[in-house]
């Protein structure tokens, strides 16, 4: 399975983290579980860190079958429209970057 990863790095403005993940989960969500190929799709939002580790309020992970799926994914309307919905969201409550990371995920049940 490939895990396309989005790690927000930066901060939620001050007394906006509520509104923040209200909103990620009622605006930008629905864009990303439309997401073609998509099996699956999970938003882990920070409650604790270590401390000097950088902060990341929100993970977004996506798990895809294999690769094409996820170049399939990226090329699709609903990325963009993903993406339009990210960026109306992020510019009232998050101050930062995103990055993204493809891995290779290896899922081990206890």
């Amino acid at each position: 399975m490939i895990t396309r990863y989005a790690l927000f790095e930066g901060k939620v403005k001050d007394g906006q983290t509520a509104a923040f993940r209200n909103a990620v989960m009622d605006v930008i969500l629905p864009k990303w579980k439309q997401f073609p190929g998509a099996l699956d799709v999970r938003v882990s939002f920070a409650e604790a860190r270590d401390d000097g580790a950088p902060e990341f309020p929100m993970i977004l992970a996506v798990n895809y079958p294999d690769l094409a799926a996820v170049d399939a994914a990226l090329a699709s309307s609903a990325r963009m429209q993903a993406r339009a919905a990210t960026e109306q969201v992020l510019s009232q409550f998050f101050e930062g970057r995103i990055h993204h990371h493809v891995t290779l995920a290896n899922e081990f049940k206890l």
